[in-house]
């Protein structure tokens, strides 16, 4: 059965930083691209990054470009979001997913997902 675990989520104060985490099981990792996305309360969903199964093929929404860095080990069966500068704005659920057989763009912005995660909860306040 397919899973996809985050952690690292909490509480920071701007200008800080977090690393997420995404571990999965129960399917070949390294075919498919992995995304992290997220929503906050009374807003869409948000694709914020995603990685292709070799980590050569990145997407980032414009918000969050050159503050955050996705990457991957196959080895490990992870996904990692390093999340650097945060902002208040920042704060939402972040959630990763995947689909098979599908470009990082589609991914992320038509937001074409198969599995999800449970999310993981980053709040940036002072």
């Amino acid at each position: 059965q397919l899973q996809l675990v985050e952690s690292g989520g909490g509480l920071v104060q701007p200008g800080g930083s977090l690393r997420l985490s995404c571990a999965a099981s129960g399917f070949t990792f390294d075919t498919d691209p992995i995304g992290w996305f997220r929503q906050a309360p009374g807003k869409e969903r948000e694709g914020v990054a995603c990685i292709s199964r070799t980590g050569i093929n990145i997407y980032y929404a414009d918000s969050v470009k050159g503050r955050f860095t996705v990457s991957r080990d196959n080895a490990k069966n992870t996904v990692y979001l390093q999340m650097n500068s945060l902002k208040p704005e920042d704060t939402a659920v972040y959630y990763c997913a995947t689909r098979r057989m599908i470009t990082v763009h589609d991914m992320c912005v038509l937001q074409r997902i198969d599995y999800w995660g449970q999310g993981t909860q980053v709040t940036v306040s002072s």
